[in-house]
């Protein structure tokens, strides 16, 4: 999977160690199938653990007039049919390529298309139309009869077995027909179906039988005994394959009813990547052009598709799924591997083992709708959305590259070494790269430039910029082989940028924050995700800052915090300088703070007014020749720790009613609070004249009534909004 790793070097032996800094080298490391799926390959096959190698030789054959082709045969002599239709075209068409390459258009049929084809042993090709379909034999000069009409709407596959009987899969009644070599036909089995979607002959006669909406896998003998070898969790068994070992291959897709009971799941289940959505399936409905109306299922690119693999012994398990893929057919290569056709991206797969499958071409962006396994190593594919037939194989392309995915580097950056890793198995490989500063390669990018390759790679000499892509093209080796690439890794270096003070804010007087940790040892953990995600490592220290801190009451304390950022991700330290309103030189508080924080005894300053300078620098992650620092300096704020004045203070007492004022009056502060007590009583707040406590100095006026005679002493206290706090009494007799 893609990484973005960091490395410092160590003294001179240029060791390494994985840190969580930034202005240190980084490496981009593309090692992974998701990785390279993201670029565009041309030529290349792609193997899901990651591995780039060359394609089979494709090529075109065909060009049709249908905008699908569903099924392709293959005679004795190398001749290849395909056949196919659908809405927009000229109907059911069958067209022929010959072994020189050759094509033409070798019969129109009744019928929206052509969906199944089959050849006997005597090089007879038999095709089958839908809807209200027909099945017809086609002479090599164009010519067709019609060998058998079923009755069904729909023929979905046509195949022989050993003793020349003709297999028919229909719907939308779910039923088995056969003709037999005489010309006879009738109803061979009843699935209690709706279609009978798909069809294979194993080497014992027995009929390997795909069906919708059940999503069952028969087996049907001979004799017409039927048993379901496996109920899939999918809808629609789009395709089955018979290997030559017995086993069975099977795909489905599309959701059951939920009135259906789901089946037990699978063992060991193998999921590819998520790939995006392309082009509609025939299995779904269909934007453009408008779809046809034979479709069984209502399958949507979402629901994606899954193989089964059903072993001799009878057990299943799934070998592979896609969330977006759809399968429509399977052969098997000249090696006996599985290969699978699909959209939305038109994909050819190759199973290699149960857990390592191969995207050996695409025809994007089209679907693969039929597979052919032809003479001499070749394989055969057709397409939909556009109608055409491709060879596969049985060689391998010349030459082929991969285009990467845009390195965003996020920073202006210098490159470093491109690295890989693989083998050349007597081949070459070519890199290149390209960078500019627009987030999409187009001309205003730097020129394509050649990395001068070492041993397993070379310095990249393309500009400083922000955004990098790299091209990798690889040669074959005279006797064909293909080198083999497993990962690329491009170093670079974000260029330093000065981190940004962004505010500060003078947090309340009288309250201090928690005690400051001034270590900087690295931290001695490291979390690893789940198997199968990328890789993040620790956060570096100071870098988690959740925003909210709680500071404890410490009378004279004041502090302050700040907010500040580096676009390198450098880890930051921080000097924190204090100036008075009439002193022209900054006094250091503290240096080399990590928190974002400080607060400091005030009672050794002057009361006052002040301003804060916080200083940040990037010196833990760089050098300290190219470190940077930037400053921002504070509104003015106050230092207060004197109290008010009490001025004034009078009392009388006559007639039950007790008068007492007073003013109060603070240098720097406005007055906050004023309370009174009688004879040590509780405090109680009082208002001042004004009613609003909103001036550096307040008049004060209190009538107590309903006193009980004698002597009284009254108390009266001031605060400002220091809380610094003045007392002073009077006593009336």
């Amino acid at each position: 999977m893609q990484r973005i790793r960091f490395f410092r070097t160590v003294a001179a032996a240029g060791a390494i160690c994985c840190l969580a800094g930034a202005v240190e080298t980084r490496s981009w490391q593309q090692d992974a199938y998701e990785d390279f799926d993201k670029g565009h390959i041309a030529k290349i096959s792609l193997r899901s653990d990651g591995q780039l190698m060359l394609a089979p030789v494709f090529k075109e054959l065909l060009d049709s007039p249908s905008p699908y082709l569903w099924a392709l045969a293959e005679d004795s002599k190398g001749n290849l049919f395909a056949g196919g239709g659908g809405p927009g075209g000229a109907g059911a068409q069958v067209y022929a390529i010959s072994p020189d390459g050759k094509s033409r258009t070798l019969a129109k049929l009744e019928g929206l298309e052509v969906h199944a084809l089959a050849v006997d042993k005597r090089d007879r090709l038999y095709a089958a139309t839908s809807p209200d379909g027909k099945i017809y034999r086609i002479s090599s000069g164009g010519a067709a009869e019609t060998v058998y009409s079923p009755g069904a709407k729909y023929i979905w596959a046509i195949a022989f077995d050993s003793k020349g009987n003709l297999f028919a899969a229909t719907g939308d009644e779910g039923q088995i027909h056969r003709v037999t070599p005489d010309g006879k036909g009738a109803v061979f089995y009843r699935t209690e179906e709706t279609h009978a979607r798909s069809l294979a002959v194993d080497e014992n006669d027995n009929l390997i039988v795909g069906t919708d909406p059940g999503g069952l896998i028969l087996r049907i003998t001979p004799a017409g005994e039927g048993f379901v070898l496996h109920q899939a969790p999918k809808r629609e068994i789009t395709a089955v394959a018979v290997a030559k070992n017995g086993s069975i291959y099977a795909a489905a897709t599309g959701v059951k009813q939920p009135t259906m009971a789901p089946p037990p799941p699978l063992p060991k289940p193998v999921v590819s990547p998520v790939k995006p959505a392309g082009p509609p399936s025939p299995g779904q409905v269909q934007p453009s052009p408008t779809p046809p109306a034979n479709l069984p299922s209502v399958a949507t690119a979402a629901e994606g598709s899954e193989v089964y693999r059903i072993d001799p012994d009878g057990y299943p398990r799934r070998v592979w799924s896609h969330s977006k893929d759809l399968v429509y057919a399977i052969v098997f290569d000249s090696s006996e591997r599985p290969l699978v056709a699909t959209g939305n991206k038109g994909i050819v797969y190759r199973f290699d083992s149960d857990h390592v499958y191969t995207a050996l071409v695409s025809v994007q962006p089209t679907q693969v709708t039929a597979l052919c396994a032809g003479l001499k190593g070749k394989v055969y594919a057709a397409t939909g959305n556009i109608g055409k037939v491709f060879q596969i194989g049985p060689g391998l392309e010349k030459e082929g590259f991969v285009e990467s995915d845009v390195l965003d580097a996020e920073i202006f950056s210098l490159w470093g070494r491109l690295a890989y890793r693989g083998d050349l198995n007597g081949g070459d490989i070519r890199v290149e790269t390209r960078s500019g500063n627009l987030d999409r390669p187009r001309k205003d990018w730097s020129p394509w430039q050649p990395v001068g390759l070492g041993e397993d790679g070379g310095r990249i000499q393309s500009p400083q910029a922000r955004f990098l892509q790299w091209k990798l093209t690889l040669t074959s080796a005279s006797d064909g082989h293909s080198p083999e690439i497993r990962s690329v890794d491009v170093a670079y270096l974000p260029k330093n940028v000065a981190p940004v003070v962004e505010q500060i804010e003078i947090t309340p007087p009288n309250y201090r924050f928690p005690p400051q940790s001034l270590s900087l040892t690295q931290t001695q953990t490291l979390t690893l995700q789940p198997l199968g995600r990328a890789r993040r490592g620790s956060p570096p220290p100071g870098l988690i800052d959740s925003g909210v801190l709680s500071m404890h009451y410490a009378k004279g304390y004041i502090g302050a915090r700040w907010t500040a950022d580096d676009e390198n991700g450098d880890e930051m330290l921080y000097d924190v300088a204090i100036r008075g309103a009439s002193e022209t030189d900054w006094k250091l508080l503290k240096e080399k703070i990590k928190e974002k924080y400080l607060s400091w005894d005030s009672t050794a300053f002057p009361d006052g007014e002040y301003w804060l300078r916080v200083t940040a620098s990037d010196t833990p992650d760089n050098p300290p020749d190219q470190a940077l620092s930037a400053q921002l300096v504070s509104e003015r704020f106050a230092i207060d720790n004197s109290p008010p004045e009490i001025s004034g203070l009078a009392a009388s007492q006559s007639g039950g009613k007790l008068e007492v004022h007073w003013k109060a009056r603070d240098v720097l502060s406005v007055i906050g609070k004023a309370e009174y007590s009688v004879n040590g009583g509780e405090w109680t707040f009082v208002e001042p004249v004004t009613k609003l406590s909103d001036s550096k100095e307040l008049d004060y006026r209190l009538v107590l009534d309903k006193l009980s005679p004698g002597e009284k002493t009254i108390a009266v206290r001031v605060a400002d909004e220091f809380d610094n706090l003045a007392v002073a009494k009077a006593v009336v007799k």
